[in-house]
């Protein structure tokens, strides 16, 4: 199963509000994928255990898994793009 780690500044408020976002619509596209949820911080080391982060912020250089901005999922403008980029990296 695919590991979705959505990340923001502290892990806790933009990310909380991309992961309901994600997870449903990942779920109505059929797409089985864990969402968890965690901070900038968590990804310095560069070693993330995941095949997709979805970020409300910047990503370190270091992080050679996939990112997909996420700030249209925060505004509402754009979000169709975001989910078919979600969607082109999970299948």
């Amino acid at each position: 199963m695919k590991r979705v780690l959505i990340i923001c500044g502290t892990g806790i408020a933009t990310s909380t509000v991309v992961a309901i976002k994600v997870r449903e619509h990942l779920q109505e596209a059929g797409i089985e994928a864990t969402v968890e949820q965690g901070k900038v911080m968590d990804l310095l080391h560069g070693d993330v255990n995941a095949d997709l982060i979805v970020a409300t912020t910047d990503v370190p250089s270091t992080v050679t898994v996939p990112v997909v901005r996420a700030l249209p999922l925060l505004i509402g403008i754009g979000e169709e793009q975001v989910f078919a980029e979600i969607d082109k990296h999970l299948t």
